[in-house]
């Protein structure tokens, strides 16, 4: 199947390996809420049932915070949806406290660690472009 939409996940390339898990989780979970992208429930052989997952695949790619930066600029630019995970979130509890560490910084100087992009796959390979897959 065929998607004209993309979604892509960028995370900082300095990252632990459960920080780079913990920010794809956490930003791609507002793409999967707000966007109509979700599958059907799953179900196996014995009849027992699954939660459904994204039903198109999810491109994650790795840059450095500069790159990432430059990334958040094009995106604004090109009016695509995405969420952001900044450097402070790994120090907050919860979700009222992570939103109050993302409004207290202006958008130039948000110390960006991840982000998830859902758009035209048009619009998605051209602000990723020259980026690489995460490996």
């Amino acid at each position: 199947m065929k998607f004209d939409t993309k979604i892509a996940v960028v995370v900082r390339d300095d990252l632990e390996t459960w920080q780079e898990l913990n920010v794809t989780a956490f930003t791609i979970s507002g793409i999967a809420g707000t966007q109509d992208v979700m599958g059907e429930a799953y179900e196996d052989g014995s009849g027992q049932t699954y939660l459904p997952m994204i039903k198109q695949p999810i491109m994650v790619f790795c840059a450095d915070g500069s790159t990432l930066q430059a990334i958040h600029e094009k995106a604004l630019r090109k009016d695509i949806r995405f969420t952001v995970y900044t450097e402070e979130l790994f120090a907050t509890p919860n979700d009222e406290e992570n939103r109050a560490a993302v409004k207290a910084v202006p958008t130039e100087a948000l110390n960006l660690v991840g982000m998830a992009l859902y758009g035209k796959k048009k619009a998605i390979d051209t602000v990723m472009k020259g980026v690489p897959l995460h490996r």
